[in-house]
């Protein structure tokens, strides 16, 4: 039986995500550039081998509410993710926001990208300010209690992670700054190459062999380089084979046999064909 994560109810009906503003006066559209390429790579790199897909939800600077009190907080996370929650199949039922009143299922994994004026933030090193919302670290260890909490520091390429144990955050060690996670069957890791013509260090999600997890240009270009060199070497194959055979007319001849005596021998050398 699954328990009611919101047993007691304080409003009646609870807003739904079409009743709660999806965007902030005070702080309108992204940031930077760097806050659209970042999260997106995340999203189109994360497929997640232990668990299916459809039951995996990926969201980028979307308000996320927290708190049925007071219904109108929210944090707006760079980039989180869901195991269990519904993915919706029509344009129309998109979300405009995640309630966690309404989905009744809390992140498994969200990921801060930090810039100067958030970082003390993100990082839990500011005091809440008394009937004012909490901060983020607050809502993701002690309201959300999120397993997984990422910071990525993409002015010194510093990757940290935090493990929910025994409710409250604890700092992951990250050998060669990489988060492996079983539940998923993926990792997180720092890649150097680049993402949509711009090169940099970025954050993206890794396979258990250590692959870096490609994205569907990236497929894309794989599966035509395959298609390629399939090409090639059946080209190579053949052009080995009319070699192979112009040697052997060539010593045949060389024997002494008539042409047609040379096409009989040929003819006795062929594999015989399949069935």
């Amino acid at each position: 039986m699954v328990q009611d994560p919101f047993p007691f109810r304080w409003q009646h009906p609870l807003p739904t995500m079409y009743d709660l503003p999806s965007e902030d006066p005070e702080e309108p559209g992204l940031p930077d550039e760097f806050h659209a390429f970042q999260p997106t790579l995340l999203s189109l790199t994360c497929r997640p081998t232990a668990i299916p897909r459809e039951d995996c939800f990926t969201a980028q600077d979307l308000n996320l509410y927290y708190d049925p009190r007071h219904p109108l907080w929210h944090k707006r996370p760079d980039w989180f993710l869901v195991i269990g929650a519904n993915r919706v199949d029509r344009q129309d039922a998109l979300r405009l926001s995640y309630v966690v009143w309404q989905e009744g299922v809390m992140p498994f994994l969200v990921v801060e990208l930090l810039s100067p004026g958030t970082e003390a933030e993100a990082l839990g090193q500011t005091l809440r300010v008394v009937d004012r919302p909490l901060t983020k670290w607050q809502v993701y260890e002690q309201i959300l209690q999120i397993p997984y909490y990422v910071i990525y520091d993409r002015y010194t390429y510093t990757l940290r992670a935090f493990e929910l144990t025994g409710g409250r955050y604890q700092p992951l060690d990250l050998p060669e700054s990489k988060l492996w996670l079983e539940r998923l069957g993926l990792g997180l890791g720092i890649w150097q190459g680049a993402y949509d013509g711009v090169m940099g260090q970025w954050l993206r999600w890794y396979d258990a062999e250590g692959v870096w997890v490609p994205t569907p240009e990236e497929r894309a270009e794989q599966e035509r380089q395959r298609a390629d060199q399939a090409v090639a070497d059946l080209a190579a194959v053949q052009a080995a084979q009319v070699q192979a055979q112009e040697g052997a007319i060539a010593r045949l001849m060389a024997l002494g046999l008539t042409p047609e005596q040379v096409a009989a021998a040929l003819r006795w050398q062929d594999p015989p064909c399949p069935p």
